[in-house]
C-alpha cells in the first residue's frame, strides 16, 4: 500500500517530492506546477503546502 510521505530529496519541506513519488512523476514537474499555481493565485497553494508539510509523515 502506497503512503503519501515527505521525500528525502528535499528542497524545502519535501512535500512536492513526496507528492511526485506518490504519483510516480518527476519532482520538477510538481514543483513547477506548485510555483505556477502560486503565481496565478489559484486557490491558496501556500496554505495547502504548509498544511501538507505539517500533516505528512517523514519517510
Amino acid at each position: 500500500m502506497k503512503r503519501l510521505t515527505k521525500s528525502v530529496d528535499r528542497k524545502l519541506f519535501g512535500v512536492c517530492g513526496g507528492v511526485a513519488e506518490y504519483f510516480d512523476v518527476d519532482p520538477t514537474f510538481v514543483r513547477l506546477a506548485t510555483i505556477t499555481l502560486l503565481v496565478l493565485g489559484v486557490g491558496s497553494p501556500v496554505m495547502i503546502y504548509l498544511v501538507m508539510a505539517l500533516v505528512m509523515r517523514d519517510e
